[in-house]
């Protein structure tokens, strides 16, 4: 028998309307997109403000290229649970894995709304078109099978909600090969993320263009990865009134740590190596928005410093959207701030439209997750606390 079980409560709430009114709205300027076209007019705007200079906008920045890093708990906690056999933090393992299966899902969605012939997607699939030296040609395809093995690995946790108990015994016979290729694919297409910028060459400024690009995208993902489970399990436990875990946040605080001292250490001797060390003291508008980076990734290593701070549901939350915040900074500065496509020829910011899109697309995914973490067993066999103060549903010494 699982040791997992449902949050339970109700699934209609002024949050949950909340989030459903954005999703439709945002339904709205997506159908308007499919029906019209990727340049359509609505009367809040242009579906996009995409262009010739930028054809990768908000849409993909977020959707994909930050989205999918916001969704590599599942991926972060595989490496911690099965490959380092680190087995105490198996608890975490399934909220995560539910928040990733939304997150790469979605991402895959927000591809065709971005895709201007989204009737050729099927083309991936397809040796005759299929371009194996493409960068994007790799990470679209290990993107879409990662997808599948996300659900596979997360099937389990519906079949036991069905009574399907041969399903999901069969399902975790072959589970092993599922957790190998969800800890390939994922490495493989967030390093590659990092590869798109190679590929730009000098329309991104050298502070941020390097050939550690993978590198520092799949350090940073990993990070990501870490930083939203601990972001994850602090909110559930407010939000379902459940008891905290901070006994293992606190462990995966020390291994965040860690990572973000590589990263950091990897970003500034590569600057060095490449004599970019007087560009950062430059005063200009990017060199302002590298130290803010660079600040966002220093304060998780700071607040994680001391054992008694550690312990903090509030420091542990906070070091968490900090990190948070770093590396979709870090996106978003490469993909957009810091590119400069032929020149000043070429401006972008998105469209009132184009915002509301993306942000229907978080609620869905926020949406989501609080309708199944209600109905399926996803939260570890914890009782919940009905009826009682968020004080009384932490437990003592927390």
């Amino acid at each position: 028998m699982s040791n997992y079980e449902s949050a339970g409560g109700r699934l209609v709430t002024p949050v949950t309307l909340f989030l459903g009114a954005l999703v439709a709205i945002a339904g709205y300027f997506v159908l308007m997109r499919f029906l019209f076209g990727i340049g359509a007019e609505t009367p809040f705007g242009a579906v996009t403000n995409l262009n010739d200079g930028y054809s990768w906008g908000i849409w993909v920045v977020y959707d994909v290229v930050i989205g999918t890093g916001l969704a590599c708990g599942g991926y972060a906690l595989a490496l911690l649970v099965y490959v380092f056999n680190k087995g105490e933090y198996h608890p975490l393992v399934r909220p995560a894995l539910l928040a990733s299966v939304f997150g790469y899902t979605l991402g895959g969605v927000a591809v065709m709304v971005d895709l201007g012939r989204w009737w050729n997607f099927w083309h991936i699939l397809t040796p005759g078109y299929a371009n194996p030296n493409s960068v994007m040609f790799e990470v679209a395809v290990c993107i879409a099978l990662y997808i599948h093995v996300l659900w596979l690995e997360f099937s389990p946790t519906m079949f036991e909600r069905w009574g399907w108990s041969n399903a999901a015994r069969r399902v975790n016979k072959v589970m092993w090969v599922l957790v190998a290729l969800g800890c390939l694919f994922p490495m493989m297409h967030q390093s590659s993320l990092g590869s798109l910028l190679i590929v730009m060459g000098a329309k991104v400024d050298p502070r941020w263009h390097t050939m550690l690009l993978p590198a520092l995208f799949l350090l940073s993902a990993i990070s990501m990865g870490f930083a939203v489970v601990m972001f994850e399990a602090t909110l559930s436990a407010d939000g379902f009134r459940r008891p905290r875990e901070t006994p293992m946040l606190k462990k995966l605080a020390v291994v965040l740590s860690g990572i973000l001292a590589v990263y950091l250490g990897l970003r500034f001797a590569d600057l060095g190596w490449r004599g970019q060390i007087p560009a950062l003291f430059q005063g200009d508008f990017l060199a302002r928005m590298f130290w803010l980076e660079i600040a966002l990734f220093a304060l998780p290593i700071l607040l994680f410093s001391r054992a008694a701070w550690r312990g903090s549901p509030q420091v542990l939350f906070a070091g968490s959207v900090s990190m948070l915040l770093a590396a979709s900074l870090y996106r978003v500065d490469g993909f957009l701030v810091a590119m400069t496509p032929n020149g000043d020829a070429f401006h972008y910011f998105p469209s009132v439209p184009e915002l509301m899109v993306t942000i229907g697309m978080i609620a869905f995914e926020v949406l989501a997750y609080i309708v199944l973490a209600r109905v399926l067993p996803v939260m570890h066999g914890h009782a919940p606390v009905h009826g009682a103060s968020k004080a009384a549903a932490v437990p003592a010494g927390d």
